[in-house]
Order: structure tokens, then sequence, then C-alpha cells
């Protein structure tokens, strides 16, 4: 039995391969390095630089590896984008995976873990948000996301295939031990852009709004570690090696803290006081997006160990101060 991870050189795919390893078990990697580093990749694993995109290859190395798992990864995540340049997510998102199916089949793959979102809920009535909330994403991210969930279930219907979809939150940190962490150019995500700022990186970072109903006005959010999220992919596996049926579950802690809390604690992590502006709102925001998460608690036996937002910073500010003094990125 072998694990295909598709997007192994990126931020969550890169922390999922250390979490097998650390199991005993090492997964084969295959990433465009697009937005991936190669040198995220530990030495031993077998790497492919291939796009997904090309269904011959991919399953020409799932039949060499006897692949019985792909965890995938690979795709756009960035929200904003996606309305800029829909057809950009509908081709990475939705298009590459049905053709990552189409190879799954054809090499007669068990089981299928895909990386889903929490975009794929729009914006919630109510909170904590259960996987039986409506379905209405925002944006084709969330779009793109939730037609490959959809694609994913036909799919075990009708084959020998059985999928877990899990829907992140807001995944942030790195590895504890330093061997991997968010390395994105550009990225957007509210822990980094802090991290950013505190090494200087940036010279400011921003707040997009001051005046939600919130306790200190800005916006909540439930954070996950990511190194607390790759431990569920690899429960997730080990649940459908044994016999667990198809299953999508939410990936968040059920609780949230503000972007002035995430500020805070990213100042103490840091012992630095850097620029914070004040902006507007940005469309499409919400006051508040956290998790009900009692099913993946129950069904993959996960249980968090990294659960706080002082260890979540702290371990996203050690890696980031690390790229700065190795001059990676």
């Amino acid at each position: 039995m072998s694990v295909l991870v598709t997007g192994g050189a990126g931020y969550i795919g890169s922390h999922t391969v250390l979490n097998f390893l650390d199991a005993g078990e090492a997964p084969i990697v295959v990433d465009n390095l697009s937005t991936g580093f190669d040198w995220l990749v530990p030495e031993g694993i077998p790497f492919y630089k291939q796009d997904i995109a090309d269904k011959d290859a991919v399953t020409a190395i799932m039949l060499e590896h006897k692949v019985d798992t792909i965890i995938h990864f690979a795709g756009s995540i960035i929200l904003p984008e996606s309305i800029e340049n829909p057809l950009k997510y509908y081709r990475n998102n939705t298009a590459n995976s049905l053709g990552l199916m189409e190879a799954a089949v054809a090499a007669n793959v068990k089981h299928f873990v895909f990386s889903s979102t929490a975009a794929v809920y729009g914006l919630p009535d109510s909170v904590p948000v259960a996987e039986t909330a409506p379905l209405r994403p925002e944006a084709p991210y969330g779009t793109s996301k939730l037609m490959t969930e959809q694609m994913l279930l036909d799919v075990a219907n009708a084959h020998d295939l059985t999928i877990t979809a899990l829907r992140y939150f807001n995944v942030a940190g790195a590895d504890p031990r330093g061997r991997a962490g968010q390395a994105t150019h550009n990225a957007t995500n509210l822990i980094k852009v802090a991290c950013e700022a505190a090494t200087g990186k940036r010279s400011s970072m921003t707040v997009f709004g001051q005046d939600y109903d919130t306790p200190d006005g800005t916006a909540i959010r439930d954070y996950i570690h990511v190194a607390d999220l790759a431990m569920a992919h690899r429960l997730a596996v080990e649940r459908m090696r044994q016999g667990g049926s198809n299953l999508i579950v939410n990936c968040g802690y059920g609780r949230g803290f503000s972007v002035l809390d995430v500020v805070r604690a990213v100042k103490k992590a840091s012992g630095t006081d850097f620029a914070v502006e004040m902006g507007e709102r940005r469309p499409g925001d919400c006051p508040e997006v956290v998790a009900q998460s009692s099913l993946a608690r129950a069904e993959l036996g996960w249980r968090p160990e990294l659960d706080t937002i002082d260890q979540i910073v702290g371990d996203a500010y050690r890696w980031e101060d690390s790229l700065t003094r190795r001059n990676r990125v």
C-alpha cells in the first residue's frame, strides 16, 4: 500500500508528508512546484515534478508505486483571485481533480482524501458551522471545491473507491520541529502576514474592518494548527483502510480568535511592535466563522494537540524568522 500526495511540496501537503513519515509510512509526492518548494520534500521521499493535469503521467506513477490512497492538495486557494480569474480555479480545482479521479479509477486506487474548505458554506447563518449548514459558496474558489466534493461522491458511488473530504477553516502555524512551514510568496493568510511584519519583510500590516459586531470590532476566525490538520489526514486514511465509509467533515477547533487577538499574539511571540494600519472591511468577509468539529473528533478519533493561539503563532513566527535568517524566500 502506498499513499500519493498531490501538492506535497506545498504548505499543508508537506506537513502531511511529515506526519506520515513520523508514523512510519513514506508517501510519494507529486507537485508541479507552481506554489510549492522541492526543499520542503523530505530527503528519501519519491518526488515527481509533475502537473496532475497530465493524467497519463499521473496514472503511470500510481501504477509504478502500487498506490492505494490519494491525498489531494494540489489546487488554487486565494478567494479574491478566484473572483478575478474564475477559469483558473475551475481548471485547477475542478477539471484537474476530475482528471485525477479518472487516473485513480484507472489505477484501481481504493481511497481518496480531498483538501476542501469552509468556503463551501459562504456566509453562515450561525456559528459554530456544522456540516449540515447550507452550502452556498460566495466565490468560485468555494464553488470549485464543492463541485469536486460532489464529483468524488458520485465517483465513489460508481466505483470501488472510498472518499473523505476535509473542510478546512483557517490553517496556520508550522511544524513545531521547524522542518516545514508556509513559504508561499505573497501569502494572504493573517498569521503569515503578521509574522512577515514582525520579521521586517513588510513595513506594516492592515486590519480589514474594525466595526464588526464582535467584542473588539474585528473579525473572528477558527485557526487550526497545520500539524493538527496534517494528523487529521492520516487518521482519515487509517479510517478508510479499516473499512470506514465516505465522510465529509469540518476541521477546526470550535473556537475563534479575533484579528486583534492574533496581532497581540504575534507581537508577544516576536517581541516586536510592528506597525498595524486599520482599513475598511473587505467585500464578502463576515464577522465570525467557527467550526463545529465534533464529527471529525468522533469519526476520525482526532485529538488536536497544538490548539492554542500562542502555540500556533509561536511556531509560525519561529518558522518565518528562520526563513528570514536563511534568506530562503
